[in-house]
Order: structure tokens, then C-alpha cells, then sequence
């Protein structure tokens, strides 16, 4: 271990100022290089510091932006940026102006391809905000800046800071485009009469007009236009070919070419040519961005989601939706369901598990007094909080949204989508170059730099890349005002190649909270029964909500512990009492030995079987409508944890060898998965809760909700229950939806393969190519939007009704 400079710390190069901590006559420029140095001579870790010069340096001294972000580094500044953050996993949202294309959304999020530490990102693009989750063991937030702004996507800190957005966004755009609108019109007043034939000018004054537009032309080259080279250049960079690309080729190519024009052989060059591409362009790109902004689909039309949670009023519990709730409201939170505003936790012990918020499904032990986020899902007994921020529901619905944790593999147009815009940038070049090779061959050189630059232009991939996101959210917004609600746009196109429903029995096709339940076995004591109520209060399934509610009346305690086996039964210890409520074989660990005819739950306390509870099924209303129109066109399968009491009420609808009963979760996993091995695309219908397993394992999961703040993040899709009747035209208007994208995607390749024909041909100037580009996604989008929108009208009118 050999020393650095001399006043230069050992272990980290800093430098050591006036007073450097010394050790064995080594400096140090802190007590904590001085330990970790240490600590590598106590152990003879010597390699350490031949692995390079200052193994020890900090990450902010290296980066290509110097100190420009340092300020991120400042725990104020990190708290009014970072909107979650619990151990070394944390969410932020930054506002970035420049998203304006496809092209934009793809890259940033896949930000986790340029570094290891983003878990995940997510774009609002009408908004021009991201969402990223980070691990600040691997990436600071400072870092994550840094790293936004090397790809040229710079976040607005102030604005992000503030949350105030507004037409301040626009500014630099319009000041760009003022810039080039000033040039193209008075380049185009020197072109005139060039253009309309009139008589020939000077030598002497065209050459001026020339050089004065050339001078012009220079700043809306270089500044009107950098956007487009530094998007280029630092995509390139990161081995990203970004749709900017061949737009910053046509560009440059244009003012070279004008460049060696007007300087070396005294002609025109193309400066009115170019000074309208660059205005038109800009022009179009603002023109996208308003218009997106109109017809784009309501990000946050889940916000209308009726999330509803029980509310503590002078004692008594009350059922309230969350637009409700107010500062200071004290809720109840049972197991598995979701904490809906930040607040503190006052009685009980949270296990609060954050996989909806990040992905990480640990969950983590919070005690009275202790700070809870919302969207975090409590794991055991109840809990009562109190709510510290006012509720923001849009931002629950946007994490069910954004999870991550249960997520299905990519489906096949989004993947096309991705594949053909990854490949389209190189193809267009490709076509210029071959274009500008065949003219200049014949040589026909101005026809041949038209033809290259109007092939860059006039190619876009974000009408076929934006069709889908369209079509598909207006669907889910369609959707969503009938009352289903859809995680995201991937879902609509897994519902339309669905040929198989798996329906769970209890909750699903039965109707909670309309049971008639009779106790059989030896009376129950007082204290037991309060037992049993506070224990079967705790768990939000269907048979333990019937139970709790048939005790209604009774004192409650707080469990002394609770653990619920999901499919089986719950267990816990309430006034010294244990006990265990569930199946017969949960409770006996004894196999079933008798048929029942209705769900029955079993009790034993203190490991002696005291009885059991029979609960009486009602099934949802129209349940025999959906089946029968469902059975035309889907198989349809029956999977229940109960007992097989209703096979003979439920043959009419299913196969006697499609109805499956005391099956556990895993035996509902590996049924759905023996589907999807013979070919089958199986849609999963369960109650979030204790079919998680099955839930993931299937292509589509839907949950058919009565109180819908039970949803899962395992849940690809929630249906209110009253909407229970329409299941079948919901998951037909899927197929509707999916004929209007490849629809969309036929008039995207035809406007291209039009477009870059007449480019080829020499018949299509930059200029007029500048514009066709915005309108074409534009006139696409709108047709995708509008076409949503009307089979909506025609085809789910009844649901209206």
C-alpha cells in the first residue's frame, strides 16, 4: 500500500485540506476512509488499490457533468423530489419538455438498459413526465439526472419541483420556430423570382441574395435545428438509433450541400429548401404534441376507479369511497388490503408489503407512530391508521397501472411494433442512399440531394408505432367509464386471443355478502364467539366476510397474531384462545370424507373441533345470461376451492369434466398452466385475493369485485360487479379494437411505402415532405381514436342501457 501525493487522501484522492486525518503517517481526508483503509490492511486486502489509481473516489468527481447536479445531493432537495422511498428502492417523477414521438417513449422506458439500478420507468406522454423507480444502491438521484441528461432528455427540475406545468414548456419550441419561420420567409422573398420566372437577375445581385440567405439560413441550422443533431449524437452514443436520426442526416446533407454551393462555385444552394424543412418540421412537431394532447385517451380516467375503505366515525365503521377521506380520518386496514393515502400507523403491527409500488414484495414491519405510503398492501391482522396527506387516488390507480411485479411476457403487435421501428430508422437510410446513389449516377445531382433528404423526411414510424397506444386506450377508457378497469393497453390485445374462461366458484359466480349462515356442533361460549368474529374479521375472503357478518354485534380484540393460508383456511390467538377456522382438512388434517351440499367452514379452538358453519350460496345476478352467451365461442372451465355441492345446479354451463372442486391454489395454477400447454389462451376469473397464484399464471386475470379496494396487483383487470352481465361484450369489443390497429398499421405502411415511392421518383421536395410527415401520424392517430370511439357507441350501447 504506497501513499499518493502527499496531501492527496489515500484511499480516495481527495484532497486532505489544512487538517487530514493521519494514520501510521498516511493521510486520510476523513475518519471513515482512514477505518476503511483499515480495515483492507487488517485483512491484507492489498490488490484493492491496484485495481485503480483512487479505488475510492466518489462517483460525483467523474461524471461528464462535473458539479452541475450537486444540488440533487442535498436530502432537501431529494425529499421534494423523491415521492417514495422505503430502504434502498425509490420513485421520482420528472417533467421532460422534449418528449415529442414513439420514439421518446420507447427509450426512456428502457432505461433500465442503460443502467443496471432503474428497476423500471413509465412515460405520461400527453403530460411529458416519467416515472422511474431506482435502487439507490446501485444509482443516486443525482445520477439518474445524469443520466437522463446524456441521452438529451433533460428532466424540468423547476417544474418538477413546483408540479405546476404549463405553456412554458413550449417556449424554446416557438422561439425555434419563430426563428425559422423569420428565415423561410425572407429566404423565400429572395427566391421569388427564381420561383415565378420572372426576369433574371443580376449576377452580381443574386449572388447577394444568395449569400444573405445562406447567412440567414446559418442560425436556423444550428439552432433551430440542434435538437434533432444532439438527440442523433447521444442516442448514438448509448447504441440507440433514434427516429431523429435520419432527420439530422437530411438536415445536414442539405446545408453542406448549400454550404459548398454558395461559398465555392457562387450558386444558390438550397436554402429556401432548407429554412422551410427546418420550420415545417418544427411546425409539425408542435402541431403532434397539441394534437396527441386532444385526442389522447384520459390517463387518468381510472381516477373514476370507486376504491372505497372503512372509516372509524365516533366508533362506528362506515364504508366510504376514497374521494371521501380527509386529513386526520382514522381507516381500517384488514389483511391484503390496500393503505389508500400516506399516513401513520396508530394501533396494531403493519406488514406492509410495497411490490405495488416497487416491485419488492418483502414486506416490511411497521410499528405505532411509524409512517405508511400509500399503495402499500398490509399482510396480516387489521390496523387502524391515520391519514396524513390528502388522498391522491389517480396516484393508486397509475401504481396498479405501472406494476410491475406480476408481469406477463410482451405480446405480439406490441413486440412487432417495438421490432419494426428498431429496424425502420436503418431502412429509410438505406432507401436514401440508394435513391441519391441512382440519381447522382445519372447525374442529376440537385434531384438526387432532394430525393436523399426527402426520403429521411417523409419516413416516420410514429403513426405505426403510435396506433397502438390509441386504439387501445381509448378501449381502455371505454372500458373503464362501464366499469371495467384495465391495467394496461397490453391487456386489450391478451383479451382478444382469449378461447378459454376459468371461473372461480366462491365470490366469483356466487354473491358475497348475501349468505344465509347456520352453525352445527357444540355451542360456542360468548368468549368464543367473540374469538371467532375478531379472528374472521381480519381476512377479507367471501366465507370469513360471511362469517364475521353473521357475528355482527359481537365485542371485538385484537388478535394476539393472524396468519392466513390462502385457499385454506386462517389461524391466530385472540383472549388466549386458539384457533383455527377453514376447510374440514385444514382444520382435522383429516382428508374430506363427506359430500356437502352447500360451503362449509370448520372451527376448532384450543385444537379441539368444535363445529362447523354452513353458508348458503347466491349466485350473481344475470350469472346464467353470461354463461350461456359466453359457451358460444369459449371453453369454458368451473375451479373451486369448495366443495362440489353445486356441480349438479352449474352442468347446464359446464362439461362435467370442466368442473374442478376442492382444489387448492397450486392445483389451480397448474390447471390453468395445463390449458396453456395444450394451446389454450386462458382467461383467469377469481377475487384477488386467494387466487393469486392462478391469477399469475394465466394469460389475462380478471377480478369481479363487489368491494373493489380488494383488487390484486396480481389482477390484470377489474369488473364491478353490477357490470357482471356484459363480461362477454367487453371481451368482444377486444376483437373490435384489435381489426381497428391492424387497420391503423395497413394505412401507416401505405401513407410510407406512397410517400417514400414519390421521394424516390424525385417528385416530392424536403419542404413538402416536412409537412406530410406530422400530418400522416396525425390523420392516423385521429382515425384510431375516432374509430375506438364510434365502435364503442355502436357496439356496447346496451351496456349503456
Amino acid at each position: 500500500m504506497g501513499k499518493k501525493e502527499e496531501n492527496n487522501c489515500v484511499h480516495c484522492g481527495a484532497d486532505c485540506g489544512s487538517n487530514p486525518v493521519v494514520w501510521n503517517e498516511l493521510n486520510f481526508c476523513c475518519t471513515g476512509c482512514k477505518t476503511v483503509y483499515q480495515l483492507l490492511n487488517e485483512n491484507k486486502l492489498y490488490n484493492y488499490y491496484k485495481l485503480e489509481e483512487t479505488p475510492g473516489i466518489k462517483v460525483e468527481t467523474i461524471t461528464e457533468f462535473g458539479n452541475k447536479y450537486a444540488f440533487l445531493d442535498n436530502d432537501e432537495v431529494k425529499e421534494k423530489l423523491i415521492s417514495f422511498s422505503e430502504g434502498s428502492i425509490s420513485k421520482v417523477k420528472f417533467y421532460v419538455p422534449v418528449i415529442h414521438c414513439a420514439s421518446c417513449i420507447w427509450l426512456l422506458e428502457h432505461l433500465h438498459k442503460l443502467h443496471k439500478g432503474i428497476r423500471h420507468s413509465f412515460v405520461n406522454f400527453t403530460r411529458k413526465e416519467v416515472d422511474i423507480t431506482f435502487d439507490e444502491k446501485e444509482i443516486s438521484l443525482r445520477q439518474v439526472v445524469e443520466l437522463l441528461a446524456s441521452i438529451h432528455y433533460i428532466p424540468d427540475l423547476s417544474q418538477s419541483l413546483s408540479d405546476k406545468k404549463d405553456d412554458k414548456s413550449y417556449k424554446k419550441l416557438l422561439y425555434k420556430i419563430g426563428v425559422a419561420g423569420f428565415v423561410f420567409i425572407n429566404v423565400m422573398t429572395y427566391s421569388l423570382p427564381a420561383y415565378f420566372n420572372g426576369e433574371p437577375l443580376s449576377d452580381k445581385l443574386q449572388s447577394l441574395f444568395s449569400i444573405l440567405s445562406y447567412i440567414l439560413v446559418i442560425p436556423v441550422a444550428f439552432y433551430s435545428g440542434s435538437d434533432y443533431y444532439i438527440s442523433a449524437i447521444k442516442n448514438l452514443i448509448k447504441k440507440n438509433i433514434s427516429i431523429d436520426l435520419p432527420i439530422a442526416l437530411g438536415i445536414i446533407v442539405l446545408f453542406l450541400v448549400t454550404s459548398y454551393e454558395v461559398i465555392f462555385t457562387g450558386g444558390p444552394g438550397y436554402s429556401d429548401s432548407l429554412s422551410g424543412l427546418i420550420f415545417f418540421l418544427l411546425v409539425g412537431k408542435w402541431y403532434q404534441s397539441k394534437t396527441y394532447e386532444a385526442l389522447s385517451f384520459d390517463r387518468n380516467y381510472k381516477s373514476y376507479f370507486p376504491i372505497a375503505v372503512t372509516k372509524i366515525n365516533k366508533q362506528i365503521e362506515e364504508s366510504i369511497l376514497i374521494e371521501k377521506i380527509e386529513v386526520d380520518d382514522e381507516l381500517i386496514i384488514r389483511n391484503k388490503e390496500l393503505v389508500p393515502a400516506d399516513a401513520e400507523l396508530v394501533d396494531g403491527e403493519g406488514r406492509i408489503d410495497y411490490s405495488f409500488v416497487t416491485g419488492e414484495s418483502t414486506p416490511i414491519v411497521k410499528k405505532p407512530g411509524d409512517f405508511i405510503y400509500a399503495g402499500g398492501r398490509q399482510m396480516g391482522g387489521i390496523i387502524r391508521i391515520k391519514v396524513k396527506k390528502e388522498v391522491n387516488q389517480s396516484h393508486l390507480t397509475k401504481l396498479w397501472n405501472q406494476d410491475k411485479s406480476y408481469e406477463k411476457p410482451s405480446d405480439s403487435l406490441k413486440t412487432l411494433s417495438d421490432r419494426i421501428s428498431q429496424y425502420f430508422t436503418l431502412i429509410v437510410i438505406a432507401i436514401a442512399i440508394f435513391g441519391f446513389t441512382f440519381w447522382a449516377l445519372r447525374g442529376e445531382y440537385h434531384t438526387a440531394i432532394f430525393v436523399f433528404t426527402a426520403v429521411l423526411i417523409v419516413a416516420c414510424p410514429c403513426a405505426l408505432a403510435l396506433s397502438i397506444p390509441f386504439t387501445f386506450g381509448n378501449t381502455m377508457r371505454i372500458f373503464g367509464k362501464r366499469g371495467l378497469y384495465i391495467k394496461n393497453t397490453d391487456v386489450i390485445e391478451k383479451l382478444s386471443h382469449i378461447n378459454s374462461i376459468v371461473f372461480d366458484k366462491t365470490g366469483t359466480l356466487t354473491q358475497p355478502n348475501q349468505n344465509k349462515v347456520v352453525y352445527s356442533g357444540t355451542e360456542l361460549s360468548a368468549s368464543e364467539k367473540e374469538a371467532v368474529f375478531s379472528l374472521t374479521r381480519q381476512s377479507t375472503h367471501p366465507l370469513s366476510t360471511a362469517l364475521s357478518q353473521s357475528f355482527n354485534g359481537s365485542a371485538y380484540h385484537n388478535p394476539e397474531h393472524f396468519v392466513e393460508v390462502a385457499g385454506r383456511g386462517i389461524f391466530g390467538k385472540v383472549n388466549d384462545l386458539n384457533l383455527r377456522i377453514g376447510s374440514e382438512e385444514y382444520v382435522t388434517n383429516t382428508p374430506t370424507t363427506t359430500k356437502k351440499k352447500t360451503s362449509v367452514v370448520y372451527v376448532a379452538i384450543e385444537d379441539e373441533l368444535k363445529g362447523h358453519f354452513t353458508i348458503s350460496n347466491h349466485y350473481r345476478s344475470g350469472f346464467k345470461n353470461v354463461l350461456s352467451s359466453l359457451k358460444q365461442g369459449f371453453n369454458l372451465f368451473l375451479i373451486s376451492g369448495d366443495n362440489n355441492a353445486e356441480a349438479e345446479n352449474l352442468s347446464s354451463f359446464f362439461d362435467r369434466e370442466h368442473m374442478l372442486f376442492n382444489q387448492k391454489p397450486g392445483d389451480k395454477a397448474a390447471f390453468i398452466k395445463s390449458q396453456q400447454d395444450k394451446g389454450n389462451t386462458v382467461l383467469m376469473t377469481g377475487d384477488g385475493l386467494n387466487d393469486a397464484g392462478a391469477l399469475m399464471q394465466s394469460d389475462v386475470a380478471l377480478t369481479i369485485a363487489d368491494k373493489v379496494y380488494h383488487f390484486s396487483p396480481a389482477s390484470d383487470a377489474v369488473l364491478e360487479a353490477e357490470q357482471f352481465n356484459q363480461l362477454a361484450n367487453f371481451i368482444r369489443f377486444t376483437k373490435t379494437s384489435l381489426k381497428i390497429v391492424k387497420l391503423s398499421f395497413i394505412i401507416s405502411f401505405c401513407y410510407n411505402i406512397v410517400g417514400i415511392a414519390f421521394a424516390l421518383s424525385g417528385n416530392l421536395s424536403p419542404v413538402v415532405a416536412a409537412i406530410l410527415m406530422p400530418i400522416s401520424s396525425v390523420s392516423v392517430v385521429a382515425f384510431a381514436t375516432f374509430a375506438t370511439r364510434l365502435a364503442g357507441r355502436i357496439k356496447l350501447r346496451k351496456i349503456l342501457a
